[in-house]
């Protein structure tokens, strides 16, 4: 089980960490991920990390956005700085298991899933 949590409503240029609680057990050996969804549009990647901490970004986000993780603490984390109006949305976490190399980025390749926590950038 996935938890979000950190999201709210900011203004632009301003920053904000999102956090994802995970709950169950070998939680390293997952690849983990950030998606968004605005409204009426598909889900859309954000950022992912692999095993070894490898990431991605979308290149919306790159530079702006940091994905981490702690395994210790299974948790997740997405930190967010000089955000847009175009980063609203409502942001999920999302997890799959993983293999050493592999960093998958579409949604489709992730079966667990937050409820998401709300974004709103004015």
């Amino acid at each position: 089980q996935l938890v979000e949590s950190g999201g709210g409503a900011v203004q632009v240029g301003e920053s904000l960490t999102l956090s994802c609680a995970a709950s169950g057990s070998n939680f390293e050996n997952y690849c983990l991920g950030w998606f968004r969804q605005a409204p009426l549009k598909d889900y859309e990647e954000v950022a992912s990390i692999g095993l070894d901490g490898a990431t991605t970004y979308a290149d919306s986000v790159k530079d702006r956005f940091a994905i981490s993780r702690d395994n210790a603490n299974k948790i997740l984390t997405l930190h967010m700085s000089r955000l847009k109006p175009e980063d609203t949305a409502k942001y999920y976490c999302a997890s799959t298991t993983c293999r050493q190399g592999w960093l998958p980025r579409f949604p489709s390749s992730y079966h667990t899933w937050g409820q998401g926590t709300q974004v709103t950038v004015s």
